[in-house]
């Protein structure tokens, strides 16, 4: 029996990254798995590579920013899968740009996506879980959310919001066994990030390396399951170090 057998679980930027990752681990515990991403492309590809291991799995094409697609997205859910039990609400941007040079249209781009449109997304969820019997809702921070970083304030502002929003949600629906948790990851393996960068990246990591996508989706599926059971509200750092310098 898995971790999350038999569980419907909607995952946002779900086509490639920790997303991906995550998805792979979660269909191989037993979980449904609904992949939500703007890459129609790779989406589709990878729910075909996951129902070819037999495995239960829906591509929905969605901006999270948008609310019509964002309650599209668990329209389809429920009316494939029958409900939601579990969310990872882990789409998002992000870039280094100094700050005097930042226009306010990529300011509030990266804000739409990665604190609005976190949001709109745990909103749906949550009025989706107050119809059954409650849920875990996992949003991805950063350890950016926690520290500065010089050329990120657009990034650090959305995350840092995404910890105190997480805090919030959570116990405002603690008593309707909802949960919600923060991930926040450090330099990670994926494909965001330039591979001209990657060295330099490791070098400041107290452990002299990056994460791995599969690192992170462990540190969800904890999250996600009934392992985590007693935490809501809290923030889970998985950064190699970096944070605690």
């Amino acid at each position: 029996m898995g971790k999350l057998q038999d569980k419907v679980a909607v995952i946002t930027g779900g086509a490639s990254g920790i997303g991906a990752a995550t998805a792979r681990l979660f269909v191989s515990e037993g979980a449904k798995v609904v992949l939500v991403d703007l890459n129609e492309e790779k989406g589709k590809a990878f729910e075909a590579e996951l129902k070819a291991l037999n495995a239960e799995a829906l591509f929905i094409k969605a901006n999270i920013t948008s609310e019509e697609e964002v309650a599209n997205i668990f329209k389809q859910t429920v009316e494939t899968f029958g409900k939601v039990d579990v969310v990872f609400n882990n789409a998002g941007i992000g870039r280094v740009h100094p700050s005097h040079e930042l226009e306010y249209s990529e300011w509030r781009n990266t804000v739409n996506v990665d604190l609005d449109g976190v949001f709109l997304v745990a909103r749906e969820s949550i009025r989706e879980m107050l119809k059954t019997a409650g849920g875990t809702i996992v949003n991805t921070a950063s350890m950016y959310g926690l520290v500065g970083s010089p050329g990120s304030a657009a990034y650090n502002a959305a995350k840092g919001g995404v910890v105190n929003l997480t805090r919030s949600l959570a116990l405002e629906y603690a008593e309707k066994n909802i949960r919600m948790n923060a991930l926040c990851p450090g330099f990670i393996d994926t494909p965001i990030i330039p591979e001209e960068s990657k060295q330099a990246l490791a070098a400041v990591t107290p452990l002299k390396r990056l994460g791995q996508a599969e690192e992170m989706a462990k540190a969800v599926l904890f999250l996600a399951s009934d392992d985590s059971s007693f935490m809501t509200g809290s923030f889970l750092t998985v950064d190699g170090g970096y944070t605690a310098q």
